[in-house]
């Protein structure tokens, strides 16, 4: 099945921890970074209804629900940049599938990062 061309308008670069860095302070002593890897075509759009609702009315502003084409650069614990602003998505609501070429999951705004 995958997602037509004409949904997906916007572009998202997707972000990968860097490979772990031992320290004095053990394994990721000196914090954790991410990289960007690739930027892919997508459409993002903001949580609406219910399912906003849900979320909790003071952070709905802040969750965005990501479509995009199925890749294997993407994972659960990698983080998305859109518009400027860097979003991590929320693992249980990540859904890969390789036969329908989708990817779908719910982002929520990363502050003071």
């Amino acid at each position: 099945m995958g997602y037509s061309a004409g949904l997906l308008r916007e572009r998202v670069t997707i972000l990968n921890r860097k490979p772990q860095q031992g320290s004095v302070y053990g394994i990721d002593g000196k914090g954790i970074e991410f990289e960007p890897v690739n930027c892919v075509w997508a459409e993002v759009t903001w949580t609406k209804g219910k399912q906003a609702m849900n979320a909790g009315a003071l952070d709905v502003y802040a969750a965005v629900i990501v479509r995009m084409r199925w890749n294997d650069i993407i994972t659960m614990r990698s983080r998305i940049e859109w518009e400027g602003k860097t979003y991590q998505i929320i693992p249980e609501t990540f859904h890969a599938q390789r036969q329908d070429n989708t990817i779908q999951f719910l982002a929520q705004l990363i502050v003071n990062d």
